[in-house]
């Protein structure tokens, strides 16, 4: 079933974003190593804790959703909880209570409600044109979860109608049978204006290339979590494949690195003209190389620079901002939480009245990376020691653990390695490698890689209680963890799965019914399992095979794995007989896919492939059928069976690696 999203080029049709200073606690060093189980086990213990929390809310949230839709029909299904995904991980944000936001985090403006609304202080004041639209009071906007979601859903209304006008209800014999859907891909623009970013209606007409960055940025990360769908934690964003060529203009669409092609890429031939599709992440780019100049749609002017690649971080985007100061010397990495979204810290720093800055930014939901202060400079973003640190600051907020994902982890580390290995002042080794804080505690100047939190003369206390540590030392420097390195135990999320079953264009025969959820009542070690459940395509007769994907498919979401003696692994129980397993392998030259394992029904079997013995490895997209690179990344499990009309749950647990 080749279900993801068109792109057309030539006469081809290709399917396819605190709490106040205390006294510093005596200069902490790493601590040693036997207090690892407990500091993780006190950090699942947290975990479950906020999650059993938030669950309640959750699914009432999802009452609002369904009666905001009724009330305003232009709105397309699945938008406003993709929207809620995007500014709280759908949770009741309530500025200056302890258990949401810490602080003024960098002077950004504080987000409202499930919804994450702005009330002015330098972005647009949401939460007042929603109370005049519902004829309510700003202070019920910003408290009541039912009335926020009504008040977001009002303003995007109000933005889709500018744009398509009144919907036309679908009615048979005079009765309504139905709600207008104009398609996520049209209200594009709606998107855009809605984001909230400028303050006035004048000024979005003034806007910035940065600020158009920010504002399609904002856009794409509501229609990806509706393409990728999210089942996890009680957050449901129902998947819905988007036609990205419709929403964007191609080089909008290189910029972005979307999800633009889904496809078998090993049996597909695609004419994309200009464009080329790169057989590894699956995203549209310019068949020439080179990186997405402005000239169509809403870009930037080319003398901007805005949306090209990053000369000091090849997998970056470059937005500058005109904060920044000189640099005294290289000396630490400063990790941040920025407490807000990816999309509303990047338009913030380019534009604030309290000159505030980083040097890079990272998307939770894929691990985007957009460098706005270029490395030779020192952003502004930890007083008195910006002219020795580099800053990164992580979309998202220090009291919800669903903003801290595994693609996020995996592409900070990658992104912490390159200083390691481009600065002689700054080891990996020297990271810090204990329990995570809720307040300030001030490190040894020794540690070179550590948070806000943990350097002297500061008041803020980011990246908090979630952030965790232990699990980024290891991401930090590869082979730190023993000789199992796990990828996924799902014990708290889905991990690198992300995507459903059906997600990838190479998956055949199961119908997009299909889904792979977090579990905790089947499991091999621990508390919980990934549980998949296949469901017949009933229009096709094609047998089961199934592209798992690890990290939406995409290598610069997954975690790199050293080749050397090294055995990828897993867990697996098959609530039914005659399925099979294998795995695929991003490689240096294309992707390698492993000869398969026959399951035994009714049992938990542990599979395993070397990566080192070629007769275990055949060839897929671009592969030579042999691993070859020194690491490399897992694309993705693979599940295949004889087709049936029943049912089947496949359990997975215990993802990893052994050297």
């Amino acid at each position: 079933m080749n279900r993801r999203i068109t792109f057309a080029a030539a006469s081809v049709l290709a399917t396819s974003l605190g709490a106040a200073f205390c006294a510093p606690a005596a200069v902490a060093a790493p601590p040693a190593i036997d207090a690892a189980p407990a500091a993780e086990s006190a950090m699942q213990r947290r975990l479950a804790a906020e999650e059993a929390s938030l669950r309640p809310q959750r699914i009432a949230f999802q009452g609002y959703f369904r009666q905001a839709y009724a009330r305003y029909p232009t709105i397309p299904a699945g938008t406003l909880e993709a929207i809620a995904y995007v500014q709280s991980r759908w949770m009741q944000l309530q500025p200056g209570k302890a258990d949401s936001q810490d602080e003024r985090h960098l002077h950004m403006p504080f987000a409202h409600g499930v919804m994450g609304l702005y009330a002015g202080e330098g972005f647009a004041d949401q939460v007042g044109e929603a109370a005049h639209l519902l004829g309510v009071e700003r202070d019920q906007v910003m408290r009541d979860a039912r009335l926020n979601i009504l008040g977001a859903a009002a303003l995007l209304d109000r933005e889709i109608r500018r744009d398509l006008g009144a919907p036309d209800l679908v009615r048979a014999g005079g009765t309504s049978v139905g709600r207008a859907d104009p398609g996520p891909e049209r209200i594009r623009p709606a998107l855009m204006r809605y984001a909230g970013f400028s303050p006035s209606p004048a000024e979005a007409v003034r806007a910035s290339a940065a600020g158009d960055y920010a504002r399609t940025s904002f856009a794409y990360d509501v229609l990806l979590a509706q393409d990728r769908g999210v089942n996890d934690r009680g957050i449901v964003v129902p998947e819905r494949a988007i036609a990205w060529e419709q929403a964007f203009e191609p080089d909008q669409l290189v910029m972005l690195r979307a999800p633009m092609l889904r496809l078998d890429a090993a049996r597909d031939r695609i004419d994309l003209g200009p464009y080329r599709v790169d057989p590894l992440s699956e995203t549209l780019q310019r068949a020439g190389g080179g990186d997405a100049k402005a000239g169509t749609g809403m870009l930037a002017p080319a003398a901007t620079d805005v949306g090209i690649q990053s000369t000091d971080y090849g997998p970056a985007l470059w937005v500058p901002s005109p904060y920044y100061r000189s640099r005294s010397s290289y000396s630490s990495v400063t990790i941040h939480t920025a407490q807000g979204s990816y999309a509303g810290t990047i338009n913030w720093f380019k534009s604030n009245p309290y000159s505030v800055s980083a040097h890079y930014v990272i998307r939770s939901s894929d691990g985007q990376v957009t460098q706005m202060v270029r490395n030779a400079n020192g952003a502004h973003h930890v007083g008195v020691h910006n002219g020795t640190t580099l800053g990164i600051e992580h979309e998202g907020y220090v009291n919800n653990s669903s903003w801290y994902t595994t693609a996020m982890y995996n592409s900070s580390a990658a992104l912490v390695r390159s200083f390691c290995s481009k600065y002689s002042a700054i080891s990996c080794a020297n990271a810090y490698n204990g329990p995570s804080h809720s307040g300030v505690v001030v490190l040894s100047t020794s540690i070179d890689v550590k948070g806000h939190q943990h350097y002297s003369s500061q008041t803020h206390t980011d990246p908090g209680i979630n952030w965790d540590w232990r699990r980024y030392y290891t991401l930090l420097n590869p082979g730190s963890g023993g000789t199992t390195k796990y990828l996924d135990r799902f014990e708290s999320s889905v991990g690198h799965f992300t995507t459903s079953p059906t997600y990838s264009g190479s998956t055949r025969g199961i119908s997009t019914a299909s889904s792979a959820t977090r579990t905790c009542s089947t499991r091999k070690n621990g508390s919980c399992s990934l549980r998949v459940l296949l469901k017949d395509n009933a229009s096709s007769s094609a047998n089961w095979s199934v592209r798992l994907l690890s990290g939406a498919g995409n290598p610069s979401s997954n975690t790199a794995l050293t080749r050397a003696n090294g055995k990828i692994g897993f867990w697996v129980y098959a609530g039914g007989s005659g399925m099979k397993v294998g795995v695929g392998i991003d490689d240096s030259d294309g992707t390698e896919r492993s000869t398969t394992r026959t399951l035994s029904a009714n049992t938990w079997t542990y599979v395993s492939w070397s990566l080192t013995d070629a007769a275990q490895w055949n060839a897929w997209v671009g592969g030579n059928g042999a691993i070859t690179a020194g690491t490399v990344k897992l694309d993705a499990i693979w599940i295949e069976r004889a087709q049936t009309s029943y049912d089947v749950n496949v359990y997975i647990d215990d993802v990893q690696i052994r050297n």
